[in-house]
């Protein structure tokens, strides 16, 4: 496993993490959630994703009993606060009250003292950036947290907070958490990357398998009965991936992947980290199969001359 600086903090995280969004604590059981958890640490992951809100709590709680059998200091858990937890007028979003809240929570659900990463899971427009700047600088005050970041926030929501902060001396944001892969490039071109670069924010990316197609498992004849396509409950955002088009560049790298002797998987996962400034790859599995294949990735080198095929069959996608 290899480690890279979260941004420009002192903190190293793995390159190859472990997210639970729908898995750990959702469609995985709690004793296959915790073999996955023990294994992903044996191989050298020590940073683990998770959220508030996934499966209402479900997904921390599960982490939480998991990693308790580990040294605290050998961990690096990340969580985040600002989706619905309830119909209460003040059960969501990134103000002071919810986010004091939403930690002792979060604190109590992962069974530890302190979070290394929590972050705004989106932007609330509801809140002033000021008060939301201060609570988590409140926090890390308090020792409750020790970074904090933003998950799919805009270039602007990103530069306000950083100016916000530096006016008032303030802790600031050393991640932030968007959707990127082969198939969603958006950060590249709408200026998030770049901000992140100049001012050391690391990226945890997302989704950086597009939800598993850029695995190829899609391109298959027969789709496995356990796939999140035939996940009806929990098929949205893979549905939004699976098209001919994509299906078809897909089947470009399954070509490559043949040719060059690297799982397709760990293509489009080397990919995403072909950029320093992305920190860590998010990944996701229900199988210890698929978690063991996901880490080779850290150790996967392209070439130019790969990179350049890479970009040859993905170049419309924006």
């Amino acid at each position: 496993m290899k480690y890279r600086n979260l941004g420009k903090c002192g903190a190293k995280v793995s390159v190859i993490s472990l997210g639970s969004w729908l898995t750990i604590g959702g469609t995985v059981d709690n004793k296959r959630s915790g073999n996955l958890i023990k294994l992903g640490f044996e191989k050298g992951i020590n940073f683990f994703d998770t959220a508030d809100v996934y499966n209402y709590g479900m997904a921390e709680i599960t982490l939480g009993k998991s990693l308790k059998d580990f040294r605290r200091q050998d961990l690096f858990i990340a969580s985040k606060c600002f989706g619905k937890m309830s119909d209460e007028p003040n059960d969501k979003g990134l103000s002071r009250k919810h986010i004091f809240e939403s930690v002792h929570k979060s604190l109590k659900n992962l069974k530890t003292d302190y979070i290394d990463l929590y972050q705004c899971h989106r932007y609330d427009p509801d809140t002033t950036l000021e008060e939301t700047c201060r609570a988590f600088n409140t926090m890390i005050e308090q020792g409750k947290i020790l970074y904090w970041g933003v998950s799919e926030w805009s270039k602007d929501e990103i530069k306000n907070a950083l100016e916000i902060c530096e006016k008032y001396n303030l802790h600031k944001p050393v991640s932030n958490q968007p959707q990127y892969s082969l198939f969603s490039r958006d950060i590249e071109s709408n200026g998030v990357q770049d901000i992140c670069r100049e001012n050391g924010i690391g990226l945890v990316v997302w989704s950086p398998l597009a939800q598993g197609v850029l695995t190829g498992k899609y391109n298959k004849k027969k789709i496995e009965n356990d796939s999140r396509l035939k996940d009806k409950k929990n098929n949205t955002f893979v549905k939004n991936f699976v098209n001919d088009e994509n299906l078809n560049k897909v089947g470009e790298l399954i070509k490559l992947s043949e040719k060059t002797g690297i799982s397709v998987s760990n293509l489009a996962l080397a990919w995403c980290l072909r950029d320093e400034t992305v920190s860590s790859a998010i990944t996701s599995a229900t199988k210890e199969s698929q978690l063991k294949e996901n880490i080779k990735a850290s150790e996967t080198e392209l070439t130019e001359e790969i990179l350049t095929e890479i970009e040859k069959i993905f170049k419309s996608v924006k």
